[in-house]
């Protein structure tokens, strides 16, 4: 059964990493998907304005669309992305019936649930339309290295756990730190993209005033004038700014208490363990300081 964990783990990787190549080829093709989706949109509100009444830009939301068509690298990236999680949730649960206890006893399990967390949040979000599949990639890569550096540097043998974990708290307090985890390693792949659209943003807007200050780099690669054609950078591939912001602060609004939680219970768990609550060790720290920075 062990075996199979492992086996199972490892097609994950695969299907993962295969998903990953699709969202990069949709990434690849979201600004001009976005362009035509923002035509669309400034067609559709120039209609409503009515039959010889004066055109009027839409508003942003309306110009900048959360979400836009997939396409068909998109949609097989996602179905690939679905069946990579099924099979990593043989994974874990498989790991469960070999050991017959929670299947994060040590840094090798834990390392897996916390890229299964990640990457189902990424799946949910999508769902409800909060996110873009063009982030896709950006969420994969960090999930397949994290899943390869379990697989070989902390990877652990099936076996019972060590008296000290041996407790219900473990079932609580590190579930809730998975959960967590898991949504603070997506929230953080967001915010960094919300920073490199918002300097996108910034740069444009400044390129567009004619700003002197303003790095030339970007008017260079194209002779055609900035005011007409901007040039492709990472930033206008991406959803606009505030909808990145949205989506981090959804992600961070769910996983800050599960977080919260988790602290508390591990500081009640320590007490039973060890007649403390605290004891400043490295875990205990950067629980701390990571609350600190997040709250």
């Amino acid at each position: 059964m062990a075996d199979l964990s492992d086996g199972l783990l490892v097609t994950a990787v695969l299907l993962y990493a295969l998903a990953m190549l699709l969202f990069a080829g949709t990434a690849a093709g979201a600004r001009s998907r976005r362009v035509q989706a923002r035509v669309d949109a400034t067609r559709r509100a120039r209609v409503l304005v009515g039959a010889g009444g004066p055109p009027v830009a839409p508003p942003p939301a309306v110009v900048e669309p959360v979400t836009v068509p997939a396409g068909r690298l998109g949609r097989a990236a996602v179905a690939l992305t679905s069946l990579g999680v099924a099979v990593h949730v043989g994974s874990v649960v498989t790991r469960a019936l070999a050991v017959d206890r929670v299947p994060w006893g040590n840094m090798y399990e834990f390392s897996s649930c916390v890229a299964l967390v990640a990457v189902a949040t990424f799946l949910v979000l999508l769902a409800r339309r909060r996110v873009d599949v063009s982030l896709g990639v950006f969420v994969m890569v960090p999930a397949v290295l994290y899943l390869g550096l379990a697989l070989t540097v902390l990877y652990t043998e099936a076996g019972p756990l060590v008296p000290a974990l041996n407790s219900y708290w473990i079932k609580i307090h590190v579930a809730a730190a998975i959960i967590a985890s898991g949504a603070f390693l997506l929230a953080g792949v967001v915010a960094v993209l919300y920073l490199v659209r918002a300097r996108h943003d910034d740069t444009v807007a400044r390129l567009a005033s004619g700003d002197p200050g303003t790095r030339q780099t970007l008017v260079l690669r194209r002779p055609r004038p900035v005011q007409l054609q901007f040039p492709f950078t990472l930033g206008s591939a991406l959803p606009s700014a505030p909808a990145l912001d949205r989506a981090a602060y959804a992600v961070i609004a769910f996983a800050f208490p599960v977080w919260t939680f988790a602290i508390i219970a591990g500081a009640i768990w320590a007490e039973a363990a060890w007649g403390r609550y605290w004891g400043w060790d490295p875990k205990e720290t950067w629980s701390f300081i990571t609350w600190v920075l997040y709250a």
